[in-house]
């Protein structure tokens, strides 16, 4: 295996920065070594100095976008940690079922959610499960706009695919809802389409702007900001504050605290489950 130096460490894990806004203390040796030195093996480099100035040179971005899928930890299950669905079913989309119903029963509740973080998709295909789930027969009334973004190409590709392997799919699904909203695909389970339709994904990177993406009713972004600077997790939420309607919800990981980082936000409880609105 490919060994990084001191010097290489401090150059890639800068780059890396500069690309994806992912921090790298010097602590992240073996994982660079393990994750990208099969790439620098692959493309002929025999140094991490010399991938870090392939990359720069590709004008492709290539080279680019396989480090950041690389990089990028893409840890995600259905249904993870499950009390921010059940604060989602029980609490937040009631809430605003009733603050965005409009007087006309002809006219739609419109309401629009943002998985800022999606990975390949799990965690927004569980917020359309439990969607359908909530408001079963009755979708009809609503329109419900739900996007997932993130910056790797290969999770966003597998999430618009909605095709998943035996591991990930046992990995927080239960049974009964693997049965209902999943059609055996070969040896995989791909999504059923009446769930894929409700949702979209794209590439973004979160420390750019978020250009044309518009106000949310409800925020997902959880266990991303822990690969972020301080300096960075702060202009991040000051950004998801202008992109969250005045009365909507950001919902965090559950070991993550936004005191410190951005005031405009005040935590409220729910049962288990810590939710954040900015303030009046």
């Amino acid at each position: 295996m490919l060994k990084i130096t001191a010097d290489e460490l401090k150059t890639i894990s800068q780059y890396i920065h500069d690309i994806s806004g992912i921090y790298l203390d010097q602590s992240k040796s073996y994982l660079l070594e393990t994750r990208l030195g099969p790439i620098a093996e692959e493309l002929g480099c025999a140094s991490f100095r010399a991938l870090h100035d392939k990359a720069k040179r590709d004008s492709t971005k290539n080279i680019e976008r396989r480090l950041i899928d690389a990089i990028s930890t893409n840890e995600t299950l259905f249904f993870r940690d499950n009390s921010p669905f059940e604060l989602l079913k029980h609490k937040i989309l009631p809430e605003l079922i009733d603050l965005r119903s409009p007087a006309s029963p002809r006219m739609k509740t419109h309401i629009k959610i943002w998985s800022s973080a999606s990975s390949t998709g799990q965690e927004l295909y569980s917020i359309a499960m439990t969607i359908r789930e909530l408001l079963d027969g009755q979708l009809d009334r609503f329109n419900f706009k739900l996007l997932g973004t993130d910056i790797s190409d290969s999770a966003v590709k597998q999430a618009s695919y909605g095709k998943y392997n035996k591991f990930e799919i046992e990995r927080g699904l239960p049974r009964q809802t693997l049965q209902k909203h999943f059609t055996l695909f070969g040896d995989s389970w791909k999504i059923k389409d009446e769930i894929r339709s409700m949702v979209n994904f794209r590439k973004l990177n979160l420390m750019l702007p978020f250009t044309g993406l518009g106000k949310f009713d409800i925020i997902f972004c959880r266990n991303v900001a822990i690969y972020f600077t301080l300096q960075d997790r702060k202009k991040l939420f000051n950004k998801l504050a202008a992109s969250l309607a005045d009365d909507g919800y950001l919902i965090i990981g559950s070991t993550e605290s936004l005191t410190g980082i951005c005031p405009l936000f005040v935590p409220k409880r729910h049962l288990r489950a810590i939710f954040y609105q900015k303030k009046n």
